[in-house]
């Protein structure tokens, strides 16, 4: 980082499922940092997984001296799950974070005494290193409550946390920032849209030269601006690039065949970008991703016990939370006997915010015929008409 920020994180390329939920075939990284001044303070820890190997780095930078804090950013168990290892090991260190953290503490360390060790600092307090010093700023619910991010006055580093973080550990790390760092932003922070436009708010009246999250690469020049215009882009819910995600829900190919066939026809009439994706089979967590970052979406599903295949339901169920907005929908339902998925999926629509529902919807009995054919070009072409 420079002479006197040293990075101490680790990677993780043994996991599978990020929060039990993401898959992450690329690994993880747990950041964190040391500042060595006439203070030394520790930026976060890691996670438990990777306990040891952090140890090591720690101990190597410190270089037989002793940390005076340890700054904790963030309460979740992959970055602080070695508070009370430090506590335990470094008798004079003070924990310093947010009072919120300190009310969670106890959650995380059933019978660990933190009397008169820990240092409450919240929206502007400051805390000096010496040459460095750290000014703290209010992040609650980005993406938990007591999460705070701190900005070193001298190098002009912002510390964080989870903000501005990716999947992918750093061994694996590309210059591509944006694709994994989108679908980490969209699933984990994008419920909270408005905290992150109240941080950028804060962030655009300092100095930022480079942004240390907790997990990800540091961002620097061209990566750093280039992060910040996405983050507020995402964050305002609105789209970031033209094109249409279909994502459909199919048991036997019927559903299926009709996704892709509008699909190719969308293609035909000159869409700019199409993306068709099997929510039983293509990884969730990204075609929320597409869904966050296209205007249109298509969701066909086949009925399923009197209501939409669970897929759907789950894909949908997962919008509602994530807070999403201001998008076109269209509808495409498949039926043998007794259509329903269609009456679901309006419903779940009709309840998100900003979200208009493009017309016709198409209705497939079983399997495509060729009198679907004018209806799926129908509405290919009401959605290409705005």
């Amino acid at each position: 980082m420079s002479d006197t920020i040293k990075y101490i994180g680790v990677d993780d390329l043994d996991i599978d499922l990020f929060e039990s939920q993401y898959v992450v075939p690329e690994g993880m990284s747990y950041n964190s940092y040391l500042i060595d001044d006439e203070k030394i303070a520790v930026l976060d820890t890691a996670d438990r997984r990777k306990g040891e190997e952090w140890k090591a780095n720690l101990k190597a930078a410190l270089n037989g001296r002793q940390p005076d804090y340890l700054v904790a950013h963030h309460m979740e168990p992959d970055h602080a799950a070695l508070i009370a290892w430090m506590l335990e090991t470094y008798p004079n260190l003070q924990l310093v974070c947010s009072a919120q953290a300190v009310k969670m503490l106890p959650n995380f360390f059933e019978g660990v005494n933190f009397e008169g060790r820990v240092m409450t600092v919240k929206e502007g307090d400051t805390l000096s290193l010496g040459q460095h010093e750290l000014k703290f700023i209010g992040a609650a619910m980005i993406h938990w409550p007591e999460v705070i991010m701190s900005y070193d006055s001298l190098d002009k580093v912002l510390f964080s946390a989870d903000a501005f973080g990716k999947f992918g550990a750093l061994v694996n790390e590309t210059d591509d920032w944006a694709c994994e760092a989108r679908r980490y932003y969209f699933n984990i922070c994008g419920k909270y849209g408005s905290q992150v436009q109240m941080v950028m708010k804060k962030l655009a009246a300092i100095d930022v030269q480079a942004i240390c999250p907790l997990h990800g690469p540091v961002l620097k020049g061209e990566q750093l601006a280039a992060a910040i215009k996405l983050y507020d882009t995402w964050s305002k819910y609105e789209p970031e690039s033209e094109g249409i995600l279909i994502a459909y829900a199919s048991i036997h190919g019927g559903t299926a065949a009709a996704a892709e066939r509008l699909g190719e026809i969308l293609r035909e009439k000159g869409a700019p970008k199409v993306v068709v994706s099997d929510l039983s089979r293509d990884d969730m967590a990204e075609v929320i991703e597409d869904a966050f970052r296209y205007p249109t979406v298509v969701v066909a599903a086949s009925s399923y016990d009197a209501g939409v295949f669970p897929v759907m339901h789950d894909f949908l169920y997962h919008l509602q939370i994530k807070n999403y907005q201001k998008r076109r929908f269209a509808i495409i339902e498949n039926g043998s006997w007794a259509p329903t998925a269609g009456k679901v999926m309006r419903s779940m629509i009709e309840a998100l915010k900003d979200c208009e529902i493009v017309e016709p919807m198409v209705t497939i009995r079983s399997r495509m015929k060729a009198a679907d054919e004018p209806l799926l070009e129908q509405l290919a072409d009401a959605l290409l008409k705005k």
